[in-house]
């Protein structure tokens, strides 16, 4: 959850960015925040295209159930840098977020139900990325529980059902997870990631950084 300039192995084009996130991750939020006021002054549409990346991947066990006690080395201080970036790029892009306010969950249910949409129904997929960002920031919701994502999938006219189902699906779990290993071998190491044309730029960015890695 940097802020610096890398190189990304990707294969966007001019006018298209990819998009490495995770739910649970504010700076994503954030990064979204940024990247809508970027393409509100673009003349020019800008295609976006959307990655899942599992933020606490490395904390997972061989059932994919995340592991409290592994040690990240992250203590006190790195909490409360964090908490002090969160809340200047609050005020840099106005928006509200509360960081105490969100459950602590697990977003791999999300991811795989997001990851199905965006195969299965890639013209609602756009709404129900901005759903499930909204139901955990803005609402405060866990979005880990399926009857949350079942409930967000019918807000943007998605069968809510096959949603569910789509969530805890195995053979979606492990093409989840090929996705998660394809970031990685990428060269994606944190979120969100922008990447394009063989560029990328690590965290929540300011406007005029995306002009420059997408147009520059």
């Amino acid at each position: 959850m940097s802020e610096s300039d890398g190189v990304v192995d990707t294969d966007a084009e001019a006018d298209e960015v990819v998009v490495f996130s995770d739910y649970v991750c504010p700076f994503c939020y954030l990064g979204r925040a940024s990247l809508a006021q970027y393409r509100e002054s673009r003349d020019a549409p800008l295609a976006v295209e959307w990655h899942p990346f599992d933020l606490r991947g490395y904390k997972r066990d061989e059932n994919r159930e995340i592991q409290t006690d592994v040690d990240d080395g992250k203590d006190d201080d790195y909490f409360e840098q964090v908490r002090e970036n969160v809340d200047r790029l609050s005020e840099q892009y106005d928006v509200a977020l509360d960081i105490d306010a969100v459950p602590d969950t697990d977003s791999w249910n999300a991811q795989q139900a997001a990851f199905y949409v965006r195969e299965e129904h890639p013209e609602q997929f756009a709404a129900f990325d901005d759903a499930l960002f909204a139901a955990y920031w803005d609402d405060h919701r866990d979005i880990g529980d399926l009857d949350v994502i079942a409930d967000v999938a019918d807000s943007v006219d998605l069968d809510s059902e096959e949603i569910r189902e789509a969530a805890t699906d195995e053979e979606w779990a492990d093409r989840l997870e090929a996705q998660f290993q394809e970031a990685r071998d990428r060269g994606v190491t944190g979120v969100p990631t922008f990447a394009a044309d063989g560029h990328a730029a690590r965290g929540a960015v300011p406007p005029e950084q995306l002009e420059r890695l997408i147009e520059g």
